[in-house]
């Protein structure tokens, strides 16, 4: 039999329950239909677990810095890892079970479970149930990718995914990429006790963010003893006895890697490829991003795709928005587009580094006439007394205009400073806004008006200064 709703909604992430609620307080039917756990990637998978994790790799390095801040410790720090995995648990079945919960008892939602797949563009089937519906919506996120790289076939490894239920600590953890999530992985178990290194196709680490931002990050990775792989090429996963090896053409070092774990962290695949795209025509790029316009609909009429499946942000926050976007165009006749929010995220390794707007390497290529501020953590009082001054902060601002075109900062709570910026930047208003502003004492928001008072122009033509 077909069931008919005003509404289906296939994914319970970030984006689909906040939808089902909007929609259903409308007075829209809604099918929610969830595969496996509610709550997507954020919430099992991604960043709730993960830094209950961090949370508990900070713990250990501050306990080993004890005598940095006048605590004496008599016996060596050790971490149980099936603590840390009860305790990242129990912080995960709550959230998961409480969206699961609120959708559960949502007037006007019904919910499936199980894997869906379009029969035709307004029909959806979930095992023996075919659900009918005008507007569809996909919010089925995205998994690790798994190249097809020599021997992974043959070597076991380990994803983002199930590391997070390794209950024992690898003596040697190879980490496979060098970006977002294999440098938030290398910290937190070199922290826990592994010996860790990470291999890097690229030159450099985090290669998308400014050059002095990479050195950064990896000179605060090296300082905790992570050893460094880069210009790697030809990368391969090979059986060493009972260990497992990495194979590489580097322009320096040994080439092979030895160890006893292998985390790969090389990118992300969306969950499109089981959904049937193709028979309700939904439009997919080569690598199976569902393909989507400025408000998020779909190549077929009626048909919208959220979070990390549309390729358009990839983040926890972003596929909120999404949500937000749909539902105000939808409800209130709005007209909000993907293109009007500003780019904004963070690499959570200890300390943060968050990044908004454009990069330094951008507004070079832009041409355009600039200002630059910077200040290290070494001159923010904040971090110099919590014993954190590692890093730094950068600000870019439009000469003409005054506002501000980007900012990073790497550095103890600057994934939380950086948000005086990022309103900035959404009010329009010209950096003076900000620079006259009055901060609290001590914090590190404090500086940013201090470093908006003292920048100077950018040289478009010259190299990338380092700014430590």
């Amino acid at each position: 039999m077909r069931q008919d709703f005003d509404a289906i909604v296939i994914g319970a992430g970030q984006a689909g329950p906040s939808l089902a609620g909007r929609l259903t307080q409308a007075g829209w039917t809604v099918a929610m239909v969830e595969r496996k756990l509610f709550g997507g990637t954020c919430v099992n998978v991604g960043c709730t677990p993960t830094k209950a994790m961090v949370a508990s790799a900070h713990a250990a390095q501050i306990a080993r810095r004890g005598s940095d801040f006048g605590v004496v410790r008599k016996e060596p720090v050790v971490v149980d890892m099936k603590q840390v995995l009860a305790r990242k648990n129990a912080i995960v079945m709550k959230s998961r079970t409480g969206v699961e919960n609120w959708l559960r008892g949502m007037e006007r939602c019904t919910v499936f479970t199980g894997a869906a797949s379009f029969e035709s563009p307004d029909e959806i089937r979930v095992g023996d149930q075919v659900l009918h519906a005008k507007n569809i919506f996909l919010n089925v996120g995205a998994r690790p990718a798994v190249p097809d790289m020599p021997g992974v076939r043959e070597v076991p490894f380990l994803t983002s995914t199930t590391i997070l239920d390794l209950d024992e600590l690898p003596k040697h953890l190879i980490v496979v990429g060098g970006s977002y999530v294999g440098l938030e992985f290398a910290q937190m178990y070199r922290r826990f006790g592994a010996e860790v290194t990470v291999v890097e196709r690229k030159s450099r680490l985090v290669p998308n963010e400014d050059e002095d931002i990479s050195l950064g990050v990896q000179e605060i990775l090296q300082s905790e003893g992570i050893q460094l792989r880069l210009d790697a090429n030809c990368i391969r996963l090979e059986n060493e006895g009972g260990e497992v090896a990495v194979g590489l053409d580097c322009l320096d070092g040994h080439p092979r890697v030895v160890g006893s774990r292998i985390l790969l962290a090389v990118g992300r695949s969306p969950n499109t490829d089981d959904l049937g795209l193709t028979a309700a025509g939904i439009k997919s790029d080569k690598h199976g991003f569902v393909t989507v316009d400025n408000q998020l609909q779909t190549s077929v009429p009626g048909i919208w795709a959220l979070g990390d499946c549309n390729g358009r942000g990839a983040f926890t926050h972003t596929s909120y928005n999404d949500f937000e976007i749909v539902a105000d165009n939808l409800l209130d006749k709005a007209s909000r587009r993907v293109s009007d929010r500003i780019p904004v995220s963070a690499l959570y390794i200890d300390p943060p580094l968050a990044q908004v707007g454009l990069t330094e390497t951008q507004v070079r290529e832009s041409g355009r006439a600039a200002l630059v501020g910077t200040r290290p953590m070494t001159k923010v009082g904040r971090a110099v007394e919590k014993g954190e001054t590692q890093g730094f902060m950068k600000v870019l601002v439009d000469a003409e205009s005054k506002r501000v075109l980007g900012a990073a900062i790497l550095g103890t709570g600057g994934d939380e400073a950086i948000h005086c910026i990022l309103s900035t930047m959404y009010a329009g208003a010209p950096y003076t806004t900000l620079s006259h502003a009055v901060h609290i004492h001590p914090t590190v928001s404090e500086l940013i008006p201090t470093m908006l008072q003292s920048m100077k122009p950018l040289d478009t033509t010259a190299k990338e200064e380092s700014r430590r």
